[in-house]
């Protein structure tokens, strides 16, 4: 079997190569970004693909439907254990969603069910989109890579001046970017969007009402 393992850390890419290389006795691809990860994938018809979110320039979230649409299975190997993030790459077309904190025995059997085409989700982030189904039935499927990290920092409750700084953009383009979330996922208020945030994150429910945790949030983030 051939796997293509995409992630942009070398030592990520060794360490995991030789578990599968030992354990599923697989021939190792590897690519460090989506060009090339592409181009080896279309030319190697890989019986599986592991894929890292987190790649410089287009990012994975770019390469998934592409890989879906050339009928190759892929497993999502991920640092976000939010369930927002496993929705996003689920509805892109990746086969099965797993954490870098998972386990080894369990990160082979994810493989393995991937590679059958079986859908896999690491067990605590499928439990939490088991919960949160109602929220994560909106529209997910049109949020960015970029739109999925000031969600995620959002549910953190960072406010969009902390936010900006930590991307290295200014104010007025994460102010702007939370106006279009808001537009795609049908919310009108930021404090929903703050909400529906902590949500996906932190357990409970979305209803729309503001609470005090919301309200204490607003005059900075507004």
């Amino acid at each position: 079997m051939n796997i293509l393992l995409v992630d942009d850390h070398t030592v990520v890419r060794a360490g995991l190569g030789q578990l599968l290389a030992t354990a599923l006795d697989a021939t190792i691809l590897e690519a460090a970004d989506t060009p090339t990860a592409l181009d080896l994938a279309l030319h190697a018809r890989p019986d599986l693909v592991v894929l890292d979110l987190g790649l410089p320039g287009a990012g994975g979230l770019w390469l998934l439907p592409r890989l879906r649409d050339a009928g190759l299975r892929v497993l999502v190997l991920s640092m976000h254990a939010d369930p927002i993030y496993a929705r996003r790459a689920l509805d892109a077309g990746a086969t099965g969603y797993v954490s870098k904190t998972i386990g080894p025995d369990d990160l082979l059997d994810a493989i393995r069910q991937a590679m059958n085409g079986q859908c896999y989700v690491e067990a605590g982030i499928a439990s939490m989109l088991s919960e949160h189904h109602d929220i994560l039935g909106r529209d997910f499927g049109r949020l960015t890579a970029r739109d999925l990290d000031i969600m995620r920092f959002l549910g953190e409750g960072r406010s969009l001046s902390d936010i900006a700084a930590t991307l290295g953009v200014s104010y007025k383009t994460v102010a702007n970017t939370a106006g279009m979330i808001k537009t795609k996922l049908g919310v009108a208020r930021t404090a929903d969007l703050i909400r529906l945030a902590i949500a996906t994150q932190a357990g409970g429910t979305f209803d729309g009402r503001e609470n005090a945790g919301t309200r204490a949030l607003r005059p900075e983030i507004l």
